[in-house]
């Protein structure tokens, strides 16, 4: 099979390991790929949560000038507002936490920002309902 449509979003980071925990941890998302850039001689990741053909591409460089900082960011759908809340929770205690979570209504939902070790953003939501606001719509 072709993958066709959205594939995938590449990020500069200064440390792959120190950003594949953080998305391990906030994201879900686990290595489905590595290895060093033959003509770079970099390191590339591959990440993945798994549900879908998409990945986050982190692209080890000396100079990071964050490219998703509010409001360009990643956005990740969590399986309950308790989940969430604990995952804020320790984001907060990292210093990672960027805005509360709040409550913004249908179809946006409860939602935060959190900063990953690069300053990129990653929006951590439950109910946002894109899954279902999609079937509503005719292709």
């Amino acid at each position: 099979m072709i993958d066709i449509g959205l594939t995938h979003i590449a990020l500069p980071v200064s440390d792959v390991e120190q950003s594949i925990d953080f998305y391990s941890k906030y994201a879900v998302m686990q290595v489905v790929h590595r290895r060093i850039d033959a003509a770079a001689g970099v390191a590339v990741v591959w990440l993945s949560d798994r549900t879908r053909p998409f990945v986050i591409v982190l692209i080890q460089t000396d100079s990071v000038h964050p490219v998703l900082s509010p409001l360009a960011h990643l956005g990740v759908g969590c399986k309950s507002r308790e989940y969430m809340d604990a995952l804020c929770d320790n984001a907060r205690h990292e210093g990672l936490l960027v805005d509360e979570p709040k409550d913004s209504g249908y179809p946006i939902g409860y939602w935060a920002f959190l900063r990953d070790p690069d300053g990129h953003t990653l929006e951590l939501s439950y109910g946002q309902e894109i899954g279902f606001t999609m079937q509503e719509q005719p292709p």
